[in-house]
């Protein structure tokens, strides 16, 4: 059997988690790169053996060869982009976010079902190991009903700069980039209810803080001090129709001791921690259990879920598996974010 080929548009950072992915999965053959920066592209390329190069999306996207592929590209052309894929006949792996707002997403949805093709949301952290179990706990009655989730990613000193910082572009800061991430896991592992309401609130305090030395953090390869329309931090209550709430924290920068990540459901029969680490938590013969799973790694596996999710992608387009995170899942959580943001803009709570 010949091997599917595959083409990433875009070849940034993230790309380099989906090119080892696919380079690992022995169905696939990285045929394509695009990207803006013709070099960048061009050294993608080669260390993934990829056979054309493209600065244009569209002339990539006209080879009828292409099996599937995955858009890395900026968050302000996820949906311009996965449209025309899709329209190709393309299966699309779309980086989180889906797009930037409710309205671009519906028009993704729309795609996805006149094209019959499929598209899956980089919702990277529901293909971990860790998540799997716990979602077999969850099914399995474990916890009973989660009534309540919270969740936090802080970082102190964390504002990537370059497109991260520039709203145009990526269509806000922590909210958009880790929010995603921490709303969604929540959101999956609740059995996914309808949101009733968002009450918010971001704050634009600190910038990026380019004066702190002695303390290394990520940076964008186009990092501009200068450069900075996002927020800080932002906190929101979500409230759903069956009674549940999720509680969320997120920042770039936060005068807080450490960065901190953490993932913790509760329900009438039980609870969990996904994350820093997983735990469950019961009761057996009226006495509290914590339990610690035994697994490889307690807390978020990053190339080994990234595997997990090209794989399932791929999996998905042969017709073997169904998707964890289809469309209608992207568009979901799309109204959440921007929900956030309104409410913060608004001073008030958004209803649905």
């Amino acid at each position: 059997m010949s091997k599917l080929k595959i083409a990433v548009i875009g070849a940034g950072s993230i790309s380099d988690c989906h090119l080892q992915a696919y380079a690992s999965n022995p169905e696939v053959e990285i045929y394509a790169i695009c990207d803006l920066n013709e070099g960048r592209a061009q050294e993608m390329a080669k260390k993934y053996n990829a056979s054309k190069v493209f600065t244009d999306y569209k002339e990539l996207l006209a080879l009828p060869e292409i099996h599937s592929v995955s858009i890395c590209t900026w968050n302000n052309s996820h949906a311009e982009i996965s449209i025309a894929a899709l329209d190709a006949g393309k299966n699309v792996l779309c980086e989180k976010p889906l797009c930037q707002t409710v309205e671009e997403a519906l028009e993704v949805e729309k795609a996805v079902h006149r094209s019959g093709k499929l598209l899956q949301v980089g919702f990277v952290r529901r293909y971990s190991d860790n998540a799997q179990i716990l979602k077999k706990f969850i099914e399995e009655g474990e916890l009973g009903e989660i009534y309540y989730a919270k969740a936090s990613c802080l970082r102190r000193l964390g504002n990537p700069g370059g497109w991260f910082s520039d709203i145009e572009r990526s269509g806000g800061g922590p909210v958009i980039d880790l929010g995603v991430h921490i709303i969604d896991i929540c959101w999956y592992l609740m059995g996914k209810p309808k949101v009733k309401s968002v009450s918010a609130n971001l704050s634009h305090q600190l910038g990026n803080r380019s004066n702190i030395r002695n303390l290394s953090f990520y940076k964008a390869a186009d990092y501009d001090a200068k450069e900075n329309t996002v927020e800080d931090m932002a906190n929101a209550m979500i409230r759903f129709e069956n009674g549940a709430s999720l509680l969320v924290d997120v920042s770039f920068t936060l005068h807080a001791k450490q960065d901190e990540i953490s993932v913790k459901l509760y329900g009438d029969k039980g609870g969990a921690e996904l994350e820093p680490e997983i735990s469950i938590i019961g009761e057996k013969f009226d006495t509290i259990l914590n339990m610690t799973p035994q697994v490889d790694f307690k807390s978020f596996d990053f190339m080994g879920s990234f595997s997990n999710e090209i794989n399932h992608f791929i999996d998905s387009t042969l017709g073997r598996k169904e998707t964890l995170s289809p469309v209608e899942d992207g568009v979901e959580v799309m109204k959440i974010l921007c929900a956030i943001y309104e409410s913060a803009r608004q001073g008030r709570e958004i209803q649905f």
